[in-house]
């Protein structure tokens, strides 16, 4: 698969997004300015953590509206692959290509810190290639980082497998004391209905090489990509 990293004003995971992806897991990447009308042809774009914009107004909603969104916009639309990590996330969903929000942590204070969480729903399919029922340890770093949708829509995401991950602890258990933001239901992490849009808080990339004495994001990674790579037309 062929990668796009979208750098805008503030991103700061870009590069780590490229490192892990090129360096750790051996995929072609291209860096994607937020100016760009082409996404040189890639199979999956990438919208990195960071601070877009500065946070202004929300996080995401200015970024929402940078030219190369109508691209990422038609691209979901004909089925390609677009994966929104923290930052990444929030955009997601300021676009309406994810349900929901992210709202300030429940704890009203910028976290970064080491998090278990467990693969749900369609994932569970796509990460079979990981130990079974393992808990992944991946970093978040995030003020507004707490998933809040309606009722009916997490009804809805629920019946649909489209939670993708959920805090948890080291057992891979879901208790309410380990989740990192107060988000609704301990949700991590959604796709879209069709299943080609992705978007989570927490930041495989910072867990993707063995320096950083974690590798459980480049586990998450590859064999996520892995099980993407055979839909690729």
């Amino acid at each position: 698969m062929k990668f796009g990293v979208v750098v805008f004003p503030g991103s700061n995971c870009d590069q780590d997004m490229i490192y892990a992806l090129r360096e750790n897991l051996g995929h072609p990447v291209v860096q994607l300015w937020h100016k760009d009308h082409d996404l040189q042809g890639v199979d999956m774009v990438v919208l990195p953590g960071g601070f877009s914009y500065g946070d202004y107004l929300r996080s995401g909603a200015i970024a929402r509206f940078s030219p190369i969104m109508d691209e990422v916009a038609a691209h979901a639309k004909r089925g390609g692959y677009v994966l929104g990590v923290c930052n990444g996330f929030q955009i997601l969903t300021e676009a309406h290509l994810l349900p929901g929000a992210l709202l300030r942590n429940e704890s009203r204070r910028f976290q970064c810190e080491n998090r278990y969480i467990v693969p749900q729903g369609r994932m569970v399919g796509m990460l079979q290639g990981l130990e079974a029922g393992r808990a992944l340890n991946i970093p978040i770093a995030h003020a507004d980082g707490r998933y809040f949708a309606a009722p009916a829509v997490l009804d809805e995401l629920e019946a649909e497998g489209q939670v993708l991950f959920r805090y948890a602890d080291a057992h891979g258990h879901i208790l309410p004391e380990h989740n990192a933001n107060g988000s609704e239901r301990s949700i991590a992490g959604v796709c879209n209905r069709q299943g080609n849009v992705f978007g989570m808080m927490p930041h495989p990339e910072r867990a993707a090489d063995p320096a950083l004495g974690n590798t459980d994001g480049a586990a998450l990674l590859a064999t996520w990509i892995g099980a993407l790579e055979g839909q690729v037309v």
